[in-house]
């Protein structure tokens, strides 16, 4: 299913396509040290995280408790879940197929 949201621009095109070039986790790491600070890249890592501990149907409070994550960011997690891109879900699916 082809993405058809507002986010859709040429630079972010090519930002993607970039990481589509990645081939392991240690390129991955290479890349994204470059790109992002250790704050962005620690607030993504733990909204997959909070994420997949809502689809475990994980309480705030636990979410909370293990990621640190604060409860706008389970929130605003959980909206993306129920309404969004299903990008989350996606992934989600695919990381608990290789028993990630």
């Amino acid at each position: 299913m082809a993405y058809t949201g507002k986010l859709r621009d040429p630079l972010l095109d090519e930002l993607f396509a970039a990481i589509l070039t990645l081939r392991d986790i240690d390129e991955c790491y290479q890349f994204f040290e470059d790109i992002c600070t250790v704050a962005e890249l620690k607030a993504m890592a733990q909204r997959l995280a909070v994420a997949k501990m809502l689809q475990e149907n994980r309480t705030y409070a636990e979410i909370a408790a293990r990621t640190g994550a604060s409860t706008a960011t389970i929130s605003r997690v959980k909206r993306c879940l129920n309404y969004g891109a299903d990008g989350y879900k996606l992934v989600l699916a695919r990381l608990g197929a290789k028993g990630g």
